[in-house]
């Protein structure tokens, strides 16, 4: 069942397209995940499908609810956990939870049992009647991700929920997501700029640049599509000498110098190489051979390593207007 669908959406800023005519579909239950560079259109598609812009053309249903036609029903199916925390310091976390529920008017019993239920599901049984100032960051955004999760949505809109936690924290908070939309059955639309966090996260992800839809797929046939095999990158000396050699290979030059081979079972043409760039007397800098990557696939449909976006995502103004409506 399709609980995301666009349908030609395209919003213009002066003329210019920072999204046009994107079309795809979010899967009830899953983990999408969308991913671009800065500027590509992605936080402008999510701004429209969670009521903030008005596209300029074409429309979106979420949770079966028209974006134009329909925006508080849709407000009402979602929840967000925006890139800037949004949580009262000075407040315990079981108060802001209290606070959340009570502007989506949760009832209070219900929301108190909800509270306890989720602070376990993500360790902070502990700690609840702490005042938030004394959280550590990752603590807190599992604190947003629970308030998300309050008032019982069937979207959650995750904007890069781990910026600025380090690898440890993230992969702990990589799990509660996981877990959390398992045992909640609630689906998640995530963007991220970590690769290894949509690889291991999104069931699906989506790759957007200059404001269209490149390629749509689970991460495992996003990298097929790279093609199958090996990667074997090479730094040597004398470029063109390796490249006619291993021209059956089909080589590519990358911006660095490095020479890339892309093979079944790159361990067996190793000492092929070796032996070869010995006769010909290259000298062989640098020699790595691994799986694809999904930063991999990113970077040959878009041309360019993934950058930090800042200040873009969603506000914690929106988020007052979206409980309020």
């Amino acid at each position: 069942m399709k609980i995301i669908e666009t349908f030609d959406l395209t919003k213009e800023f002066n003329g210019l397209k920072a999204v046009d005519k994107v079309n795809f579909s979010v899967e009830k239950g899953e983990i999408y995940g969308f991913l671009g560079p800065n500027g590509a259109g992605k936080t402008t598609t999510i701004n429209m499908l969670t009521t903030l812009l008005l596209p300029t053309s074409g429309t979106a249903k979420v949770n079966g609810y028209d974006i134009l036609e329909d925006p508080t029903e849709v407000r009402r199916s979602i929840g967000i956990v925006p890139q800037e925390i949004v949580l009262e310091n000075d407040l315990t976390a079981r108060e802001n939870l209290e606070f959340h529920a009570e502007l989506y008017r949760v009832p209070k019993k219900e929301a108190r049992e909800r509270i306890l239920e989720l602070v376990c599901l993500v360790g902070l049984e502990k700690r609840i009647d702490d005042k938030v100032a004394t959280y550590s960051g990752g603590m807190k955004r599992r604190l947003e991700v629970v308030k998300a999760f309050i008032h019982n949505p069937a979207i959650i809109f995750m904007d890069e929920p781990t910026q600025g936690l380090d690898p440890q924290t993230r992969r702990v908070l990589w799990d509660h997501i996981k877990f959390l939309n398992r045992e909640k059955n609630v689906t998640i639309f995530l963007t991220t700029h970590y690769m290894e966090e949509a690889d291991y996260l999104c069931d699906r992800v989506g790759i957007i640049d200059y404001g269209k839809i490149l390629a749509a797929d689970t991460p495992e046939n996003l990298k097929d599509k790279t093609g199958k095999g090996d990667l074997i990158d090479i730094g040597v000396d004398d470029v063109e000498v390796f490249l006619e050699e291993f021209k059956d290979y089909s080589p590519e030059v990358l911006k660095n110098g490095t020479v890339r081979l892309r093979v079944l079972r790159g361990e067996k043409l190793l000492p092929k190489i070796l032996e070869i760039s010995q006769k010909r007397g290259l000298t062989i800098s640098s020699i790595s051979l691994r799986e694809p990557t999904l930063e991999d696939v990113f970077i040959q449909y878009t041309g360019r390593e993934i950058r930090e976006e800042r200040g873009a995502g969603i506000s914690a103004a929106f988020i007052k207007k979206m409980v309020k409506g």
